[in-house]
């Protein structure tokens, strides 16, 4: 069975080592809002909230909205690559040159 949409959000944020308040404050959201979606499955964050926080916790909102229990390929591929793009230009640029490095050891 899969899980809730709070009780992902509860498992990724303590991976993470965030508090709600922590998480709230990444998310631009309130702690009081976190709690809600961790301890009530009533409401249904709107997609750019949901973004927010996949974005925060380093997953996807189609992860956190699914039933299943872990992440597939796609997903954590999806959250990896918003991470990258968020990297400033020299980040990128080094990042791309340590692939290009491990990628010649192959």
């Amino acid at each position: 069975m899969g899980k809730t949409l709070g009780q992902k959000l509860s498992e990724c944020r303590k991976q993470k080592g965030l508090s709600l308040d922590e998480l709230a404050k990444i998310a631009a959201t309130s702690k009081s809002y976190l709690w809600e979606l961790e301890n009530r499955d009533v409401r249904k964050p709107s997609a750019e909230k949901l973004t927010k926080i996949a974005d925060a916790l380093g997953t996807t909102a189609g992860y956190l909205m699914d039933d299943k229990s872990e992440p597939d390929e796609a997903q954590k591929q999806e959250a990896f690559f918003r991470k990258f793009s968020k990297l400033g230009e020299a980040d990128q640029t080094r990042f791309q040159e340590m692939i290009d490095v491990w990628s010649k050891g192959k």
